[in-house]
C-alpha cells in the first residue's frame, strides 16, 4: 500500500493539464479554454449558513460547499477519485497499513500571514476525531500524529483504515490553523475574524442573511491562481427568486437552486449550463428516521407499516419530478460498489400498514387518527418532502404535524435536544460507507449535540460488530459482505426508512469556466474557476 513517486508525477502532471483544460475537461470547460485573469463570480446560496462555514465539527452542506473555498485538504480529488496533491505534495503507507507518511507543502501562509506547519496538520486531526460527526469514525483507530519537522505529518493508527486517503479533501477534513482554533470550544462555528485557511480565497465581508464576500489571495501558494477576483454568495432562499437571479444574470451559479419545475426552462435558455451529474464524492441518500426513545418505535409493526405507507415510485415522480432514484437501502444505489441490489423496497401497501397498527394496539379513534407524531425534516429538503409523507402517514391514521424549521434550529432540535418523532434527512453517503453510513447506526456515534449523528438513539450489538468489522477490513471483496449483511438487517427491522437518491443540478451562467474539475462536485476551491466575458 505504497503511493509511488511515479504514481505521484503521473497524478502531479494530471492536475496541471487540468489547469489548462487539457485533460478531461468538465461542465463549463472547452479544450481549447484559457484562463482570463480576474472578475467577479455571483453565487446563489439556497439558505443562511448559519455560523459552520468550515467541516471541522460539521459534516453539513454549508462546510462542504462553502470551506474549501478559505481552508483546504491534503488533497483534492480527480474524477474517478484518485488524491491529487493540494497541502500534501507526497504520501507513502506502511505495509500493514497503519503509519501513513504525509510531506507537506513548503511555503503556505495561513490567511493572517503565519507559516502552515506540520502542527497545524496534527491538531486539525485530532479536532475532527473528537468534534466533527464522521470525523469519530474516520480517525477512529487514530493512536498518534508525529511530526518530526514542520513538513511532514505521519498519521498512526491501531488498526488500518482503507478509506482514509480519500477521507483527506478540503470539504471532508479540512486544515485548520492551530493558533486560532486550539482557543476555540468544540462546536463553536467561524467569525469572519476566525475564517482563517490557506485557501485561494479569504472571507472580507459577512452579512448574516444576505450575502458573503470573499476575495483573492494574493499570497495564495499556487502562483498564479485564483483567477478570479472576488467571490460573491448571495444568500437567496427563494427558489423563484434565484431562477429569476440566474435568467438575468443576477447571479452566475448555484448548486440545486431551481424548483425542479423551473429546471425545463432554464435548460432551454442559451445564456446557461445545466449540469445534472451526480458526483462521486459526496452523493446524497435520503431516509426517515425514527426517535428511537419513543416508545411507538420500538415495535416494529409500528416501523413497517410506517415503511408500507409510502409510495417510492409516487415520492420520486411528485417530490423530484422523476430526477430521483428509488434508493430502499442505507447504502445508496449509486454507491455500487456497496450497495445491495437484491434489496427491494418495502412494498406499498396501506391496507397492509393499518393492520399492522391495529395489531400494535394503535386502532383509529374517534377522529380517525391513532396517534399524533412530529414530523420534522432537514432544511436543504424541499417542503413538499414532508408535505407528501405527512400525507402518507394520514392515509394510515397516523397524524403527522410538520415542523418547519431553520437550519440552525434544526440542527439544535433534532441533534441537540432530538425533540422529535421522525425527520427527514439528507445524509451524504460520500465515497465509502465507514464514513457515510456508519454514523447514523453505530451506537457509539450517538452524541447529543453533534449534527449528522446517531439522532435515532439506534443501538444493534450485531449491526456494531458489522460496522467495526467493515471499517478495517482490507480485502475489498469481504468487506462487501460485511456491508450487505449489515443492509440487510436494517432493510429487516425497518430500523429507517430508506427513500430515495435525489436528483443533482449545478446551474451556470455560460461565462462561467472550470466550475467542476473532479469528483467533489462545487464543493471545492473555486481556484480554477475562470469568467469568459465573451462566451
Amino acid at each position: 500500500m505504497t503511493i509511488s513517486r511515479r504514481r505521484f508525477n503521473r497524478l502531479l502532471l494530471a492536475t496541471s493539464l487540468a489547469g489548462f483544460g487539457l485533460f478531461r475537461p468538465g461542465p463549463g470547460q472547452a479544450r481549447s479554454d484559457v484562463p482570463i485573469r480576474g472578475g467577479t463570480l455571483k453565487w446563489a446560496y439556497t439558505l443562511e449558513p448559519g455560523s459552520a462555514l468550515f467541516a471541522i465539527n460539521t459534516s453539513s452542506g454549508t462546510g462542504q460547499a462553502i470551506g474549501p473555498k478559505v481552508v483546504e485538504g491534503l488533497f483534492t480529488f480527480d474524477y474517478d477519485l484518485n488524491p491529487v496533491p493540494l497541502l500534501a505534495t507526497d504520501w507513502s503507507v506502511s505495509g500493514d497499513g497503519l503509519r501513513y507518511t504525509f510531506k507537506l507543502r513548503q511555503g503556505v501562509r495561513w490567511h493572517d500571514g503565519k507559516d502552515f506547519t506540520s502542527a497545524d496538520v496534527a491538531f486539525s486531526i485530532f479536532r475532527l476525531k473528537e468534534a466533527h460527526p464522521r470525523g469519530s469514525i474516520t480517525y477512529q483507530n487514530l493512536v498518534a500524529v508525529e511530526t518530526p519537522d514542520p513538513h511532514t505529518a505521519i498519521v498512526v493508527l491501531s488498526k488500518p483504515a482503507p478509506y482514509l486517503i480519500t477521507a483527506l479533501s478540503s470539504s471532508e477534513s479540512p486544515i485548520v490553523p492551530k493558533h486560532v482554533f486550539e482557543a476555540l470550544p468544540l462546536q463553536q462555528g467561524q467569525t469572519l475574524a476566525t475564517a482563517i485557511g490557506t485557501g485561494p480565497f479569504k472571507l472580507v465581508e459577512w452579512v448574516p442573511g444576505s450575502h458573503l464576500i470573499f476575495d483573492r489571495n494574493p499570497d495564495y501558494w499556487d502562483e498564479g491562481k485564483p483567477y478570479l477576483d472576488r467571490l460573491v454568495l448571495r444568500i437567496i432562499t427563494d427558489p423563484a427568486a434565484r431562477a429569476a437571479a440566474l435568467e438575468t444574470g443576477e447571479v452566475d451559479i448555484g448548486a440545486n437552486p431551481v424548483a425542479l419545475t423551473d429546471l425545463g426552462r432554464l435548460k432551454q435558455n442559451p445564456d446557461l449550463v445545466v449540469d445534472e451529474k451526480i458526483y462521486a464524492y459526496a452523493g446524497q441518500q435520503q431516509q426517515l428516521f425514527f426517535n428511537f426513545d419513543r416508545d411507538i418505535w420500538k415495535d416494529r409493526r409500528v416501523r413497517l407499516a410506517v415503511a408500507k405507507s409510502i409510495d417510492l415510485k409516487a415520492f420520486v415522480d411528485v417530490v423530484t419530478y422523476g430526477t430521483g432514484l428509488v434508493s430502499p437501502s442505507p447504502i445508496a444505489v449509486t454507491l455500487s460498489k456497496f450497495h445491495d441490489a437484491g434489496i427491494r423496497q418495502h412494498p406499498f401497501d396501506p391496507a397492509a400498514a393499518e393492520r399492522l397498527l391495529d395489531e400494535a394496539g394503535y386502532p383509529r379513534g374517534a377522529k380517525g387518527f391513532r396517534f399524533p407524531v412530529r414530523l420534522l425534516y432537514n432544511t436543504f429538503l424541499a417542503p413538499n418532502y414532508a408535505d407528501f409523507i405527512s400525507n402518507a402517514l394520514r392515509t394510515v391514521g397516523i397524524e403527522a404535524e410538520i415542523v418547519r424549521l431553520d437550519l440552525p434550529t434544526y440542527l439544535r432540535t433534532v441533534y441537540g435536544e432530538r425533540n422529535f418523532d421522525l425527520t427527514i434527512e439528507s445524509l451524504s453517503n460520500l465515497f465509502d460507507p465507514t464514513l457515510g453510513v456508519q454514523r447514523a447506526y453505530w451506537s457509539r456515534n450517538i452524541k447529543k449535540g453533534v449534527p449528522f449523528s446517531n439522532a435515532a438513539g439506534y443501538s444493534n450489538p450485531e449491526v456494531d460488530a458489522l460496522l467495526e468489522a467493515a471499517a478495517i477490513e482490507v480485502d475489498e471483496a469481504k468487506r462487501r459482505e460485511l456491508w450487505v449483511r449489515f443492509q440487510n438487517i436494517i432493510h429487516d427491522e425497518a430500523a429507517s426508512v430508506d427513500l430515495i437518491v435525489p436528483g443533482s443540478q449545478i446551474v451556470a451562467n455560460r461565462k462561467v469556466k472550470n466550475f467542476v474539475t473532479g469528483g467533489q462536485g462545487i464543493n471545492w476551491s473555486f481556484g480554477d474557476i475562470w469568467i469568459d466575458p465573451g462566451a
